[in-house]
């Protein structure tokens, strides 16, 4: 019998006598998912709030069918010097992960997290690997069982360091008291020289207890970044000055080197348009003339069908991810690609370029603008103009009570240098689309490995690097079952963090595809919880407030961004609420979905 890989799965486990099994969908298990609707009736799901309760769930019903003290010398450490150095203690690892996350990415300064051996480190790795997907600079140290209990499966032992090699820019042991400040030093100078990264840092307990002379030090320089090659340059410089439709594709690195200023000037000196990827969202005011949003899969109109238009794509601090480019053979066949990144692995990783420049992207960027000189290309601009006015015409609101006006009344009540914290989904596409950024650092989220239950604790980590201002975090109601635990953070330090949750009971993302591509074959995406998410909330020590309508939404806003401390939002959205456009996986201009079939 001839039988999908996904149905050859769903067999193999009922055939071994699995009546049971516990996970949570999304984009890339979605055929699985697919052949387990189709084997309802013999096989039961059970549906947890995250994978890592799932993963328990499926350990506790194996077992049921047949004060961690590691690091507490650390502890001590950091008491000693409670004068210098404040800690923030969380609810759990992985939201202190999130937390330094979101603390770096605001402030530009290196985050720090400290856990345990054991649970309390591999809690840390989905932080981790975020932090390494979305470049941030990152050090988690970790305790661990004193060296004559390694490798011999001792209580709470785990090798972290193994474990966590391919999402680190580097690890270590510390074996020797001797070589721990500069391992320490050296961690922090990798972390954020280059492209920024996490390092872990893995402490054996007798290693915490031994002694040693400590020599200070000054503070650490970063690594040099390369030179870039002037050939390159003057290659780029006539590549530039032959275009008759330039368009620069911005990334996070620009965000991350703090160079908007010189993106700006570049752009406005060649009169090219401006696209992102989700990352580089607020690189680049809202408002600003040049701008058309972020490009890609669902991305704005304007800014992906006028790069598919462009002559030439200038990508500065962006490694072409398949969510922006689509099917990569299809991307922008008639433009030539000038390439810009500090780090040479991505130039012609992901997409062939005509000229790669390698180095920091600074005086790169200031060299460009000071040699292509004034340029203007009016032609261009009006095909820009037109592909924005055609996107205005044809965005279509289906519900009085729907994202777009719920994101324009959040930013009536924020401020320009408000930070606003991100979960992953249809939320997160419709922020990116809807909000309006005016500064850099502003959108925190997870691009790269696209963490649920990333934006409470990057909100607590923001909102603290920014010195306790009022943060935005906007979540659904998937991914806030998922660390809402870290409500209680917010609680206990008063943190005004302010929860917009756009409920629509379903998983809302892969729901969307399903409807699209899948047959409405809903499996496993209608939540049907019982939570009340403003009672959760008092119970936790903020204030919740419910909306179903605009001017319910209006009076909860003008309450919630008043209160002290932390306040939740539920927002009642359709389930059936689309993010749009749409383009397929691996799909191009062509196959854009702009409006939702109605049956």
């Amino acid at each position: 019998m001839q039988l999908k890989g996904s149905e050859i799965l769903v067999e193999t486990l009922i055939e071994q006598g699995v009546d049971t099994v516990f996970g949570y969908p999304g984009g890339q298990i979605i055929n699985v998912y697919d052949s387990l609707y189709k084997y309802k009736d013999e096989l039961t799901h059970v549906l947890t709030a995250h994978e890592q309760g799932a993963a328990h769930a499926a350990d506790g019903y194996a077992r049921a069918t047949g004060r961690v003290g590691v690091v507490m010398d650390i502890y001590e450490a950091l008491y000693q010097r409670s004068d210098r150095i404040t800690h923030y203690i969380t609810s759990h690892e992985q939201g202190a992960a999130h937390a330094a996350d979101g603390f770096a990415r605001a402030s530009g300064k290196v985050g720090v997290v400290i856990a345990t051996s054991g649970p309390g480190a591999t809690n840390l790795v989905t932080g981790i690997a975020t932090a390494f997907l979305d470049s941030t600079p990152m050090v988690a140290i970790t305790g661990n069982v004193g060296m004559s209990l390694l490798g011999k499966d001792s209580f709470q032992e785990v090798d972290i360091t193994g474990v966590t090699m391919p999402i680190t820019k580097h690890n270590y042991i510390v074996k020797d008291v001797n070589e721990l400040a500069d391992t320490i030093r050296e961690a922090f100078t990798l972390a954020a020289s280059g492209r920024p990264g996490p390092v872990l840092i893995d402490i054996p307990k007798n290693i915490q207890n031994d002694i040693c002379e400590y020599t200070p030090h000054s503070l650490v320089e970063l690594l040099p970044a390369p030179g870039y090659d002037e050939e390159d340059i003057n290659k780029a410089v006539e590549l530039i000055k032959a275009s008759k439709k330039p368009y620069i594709f911005a990334g996070g690195g620009v965000v991350l080197s703090d160079t908007s200023d010189l993106l700006l000037k570049l752009a406005e000196a060649i009169d090219a348009p401006i696209g992102t990827s989700m990352m580089g969202i607020s690189a680049v005011p809202r408002n600003h003339k040049a701008f058309l949003g972020m490009v890609g899969m669902h991305g704005r109109f304007a800014a992906t069908k006028s790069l598919y238009s462009a002559d030439l794509i200038i990508a500065i601090g962006t490694r072409f991810s398949d969510r922006a480019t689509g099917n990569k053979v299809k991307f922008c066949p008639d433009a030539k690609i000038i390439h810009i990144d500090i780090d040479e692995a991505e130039i012609n990783k992901n997409i062939p370029c005509n000229v790669g420049i390698v180095g920091a992207l600074a005086p790169i960027l200031d060299t460009l603008t000071e040699r292509a000189g004034t340029l203007k290309h009016d032609e261009w601009t009006k095909e820009v103009q037109a592909n924005k006015d055609l996107e205005y015409s044809r965005i279509v609101q289906n519900y009085e009570m729907n994202p777009k006006v719920i994101l324009e009344e959040v930013r009536r009540h924020a401020n320009d240098s408000t930070a606003v914290a991100t979960d992953v989904g249809q939320h997160q596409m419709w922020v990116t689309q809807f909000y309006d950024f005016s500064e850099p650092r502003k959108l925190i989220t997870s691009g790269g490995l696209g963490t649920m239950g990333f934006g409470l604790g990057a909100a607590i980590g923001a909102c603290i690097a920014n010195n306790k201002e009022m943060t935005v975090m906007v979540t659904g109601d998937g991914s806030f079952h998922m660390n809402l635990n870290e409500l209680a953070t917010c609680a206990r330090y008063n943190l005004p963090v302010k929860v917009i949750l756009l409920n629509n009971n379903v998983l809302g993302m892969v729901r969307q595809w399903q409807t699209v591509f899948y047959q409405k074959h809903y499996s496993q995406t209608t939540l049907d919880r019982k939570t009340n998410y403003k009672m959760l909330a008092e119970a936790m020590g903020g204030e919740g407030f419910i909306a179903t309508n605009p001017e319910e939404l209006k009076a909860a806003c003008d309450k919630a961004f008043s209160t002290e401390g932390f306040s939740l939002i539920d927002c009642r959205i359709d389930s059936d609420e689309f993010v749009l456009p749409m383009i397929p996986a691996n799909g191009s201009i062509s196959d854009i979905i702009m409006k939702k079939e109605e049956n």
